[in-house]
């Protein structure tokens, strides 16, 4: 299985060589002038751009009849749009190909799920149906953030880029600075109740797109932004919590294997959200996906409160005896006592920050290598690349799954996988600096994104570790901090640093959260030597 492993990482690398090495000179030169803030949307403007293309189904059917694959394979290079639609069927067949060989390699597959205790069955059923409900809902609104709010009119002036940057990193802002409090908070109350918080909040924030008012804007932003820290907190602290109180995981293995599905299934749900809100625009406007996300987000509340019981971090001091609600102030001398959690957090907030740079740098790095190659009128299919990444998290969720089937530990896979990512966005940060193949620089983001499927179950499996019940909320939400520091400093001061740097910059979070991974390792070694 693990020569398989190594077919299809390798098969993941080549896809979009094989699907653009046919086609017209593919040398690029991103010159990082064409870049400067005044220039360049957010990249959600990027994403709403629901260009005209053919699908991959078509693409597929209009294959020459009778012709010679390179015929066929010069079909797909005609423009733009038939080069993406073929790499996102080329990575469609090699997950699904590797998912199904994964199930026949395991023949002991359906003994496996007779050992499954029936409370870890229930509990994956319960968390994931709410877990993707709100997911969607958070998806929902993406693709349409730039466009809802640039069509907004001011004292008869439509809103600028400028203003839209402003609300955009509102809620960074707003994430960092209520973040903790928001984990504290989980922490003292219930994690369910934080869940059912984040939907109406969530909510509240997607009502506000439909006021004329820049102050309710902004409210909704900082809405947002707190919502945001329940989502990625609230959650999986429910998971784990519950997950260990069962005493039925006791390895931790059963919980591994939930946090795969999860985010497998998330992003396949990603790809459904696009289609979604696609939909929904075209029949409400660009609030509509909002509007939608609202009816998810009273769905996914509605299961939260009929499925889940409450659970409360039950803090204790050094002696063992219980203690009052957890404090801010206790969560950073839990941090300070144990290196490990230090690491963790290390690696959450570099890798998650190195992963928001790229969010916001990719479209402009595409959209010149497309340019250069095709012409400077050749548009690029932003939404087909999107869905190119979200078939590569998949397939890295899925590999994920496969590892920790395999009992490799997910310490060692997760420092594999960060020195992977960090070759590819260096490999990305050099292609855009000089001339290079527009092949070579689709393959590193498609390795990279698939390290983003790997990094989300591999990260949440580590918390739930090393990081005590007692203080997680909190502790998972001041590692966002700096991560939130670092990633509106880069946006902040794109025209300096330009595209070459801020992948630059990515790649070094990367190299140091690999570092950090490494470390814990070693930390590992020496406490099971002594």
């Amino acid at each position: 299985m693990t020569k398989l492993i190594h077919f299809f990482v390798v098969l993941i690398t080549c896809a979009p060589v094989a699907a653009f090495g046919m086609g017209k000179g593919m040398a690029i030169n991103t010159d990082v002038r064409h870049f400067h803030p005044r220039n360049v949307k957010p990249v959600h403007e990027y994403r709403t751009k629901q260009l005209r293309m053919s699908s991959p189904i078509s693409m597929v059917a209009n294959i020459p009849r009778g012709g010679s694959i390179v015929e066929a394979v010069k079909s797909f290079n005609k423009s733009p749009s038939s080069l993406f639609n073929s790499s996102l069927v080329t990575l469609a067949i090699i997950t699904a190909a590797f998912k199904i060989l994964q199930r026949a390699s395991s023949s002991n597959s359906a003994e496996e799920a007779n050992k499954k205790p029936k409370s870890v069955r229930d509990l994956q059923l319960r968390f994931l149906s709410v877990f993707w409900l709100l997911r969607c809902a958070d998806w929902l609104q993406g693709p349409y953030f730039y466009e809802v709010y640039s069509s907004k009119v001011f004292n008869g002036v439509p809103a600028s880029i400028a203003l839209v940057s402003k609300l955009f990193l509102t809620g960074f802002a707003s994430t960092a600075l209520f973040g903790p409090l928001v984990g504290r908070a989980l922490d003292a109350y219930g994690r369910k109740k934080g869940t059912l918080a984040f939907a109406v909040i969530y909510a509240l924030g997607a009502a506000s797109t439909k006021s004329p008012l820049l102050k309710v804007l902004f409210l909704g932003r900082i809405m947002s932004g707190i919502g945001t820290s329940l989502l990625f907190s609230a959650p999986e602290s429910w998971l784990v919590a519950e997950s260990q109180s069962s005493g039925d995981d006791p390895t931790g293995s059963w919980l591994g294997e939930t946090f795969g599905l999860a985010y497998a299934g998330d992003a396949l749900v990603a790809i459904l959200a696009g289609q979604f809100a696609g939909v929904a625009a075209g029949a409400r406007g660009p609030t509509g996906p909002f509007e939608l996300s609202a009816g998810f987000l009273a769905l996914g509340g509605l299961l939260t409160a009929l499925l889940w019981k409450e659970n409360i971090a039950k803090g204790s001091d050094d002696d063992g005896v219980e203690t009052s609600k957890p404090s801010i102030k206790d969560a950073i001398e839990v941090i300070k006592k144990d290196p490990k959690i230090m690491l963790v957090g290390g690696v959450q907030s570099l890798f998650e920050a190195a992963m928001y740079i790229f969010v916001l740098q990719w479209p402009p790095a595409i959209s010149s290598a497309v340019a250069k190659a095709f012409g400077e009128g050749a548009g690029t299919p932003f939404g087909t690349v999107f869905s190119c990444f979200m078939a590569c998290c998949l397939f890295g969720s899925t590999l994920f799954g496969q590892l920790a089937k395999m009992s490799v530990p997910t310490e060692k896979s997760t420092a594999g996988m960060l020195s992977v990512a960090a070759i590819a966005m260096s490999s990305a940060t050099f292609a855009v600096s000089s001339s290079t193949s527009l092949a070579a620089l689709v393959a590193a983001f498609f390795v990279f994104e698939a390290c983003v499927g790997m990094y989300f179950p591999s990260i949440g499996t580590l918390r739930s570790k090393y990081v005590p019940d007692s203080h997680r909320s909190v502790i998972m939400n001041l590692f966002g901090i700096p991560l939130n520091v670092l990633v509106v400093s880069v946006f902040l001061s794109i025209s300096k640093l330009g595209l070459k740097g801020a992948l630059g910059i990515s790649s070094g979070a990367l190299a140091l959260a690999a570092i950090c991974m490494l470390k814990l390792n070693t930390v590992l070694r020496e406490k099971a030597a002594a």
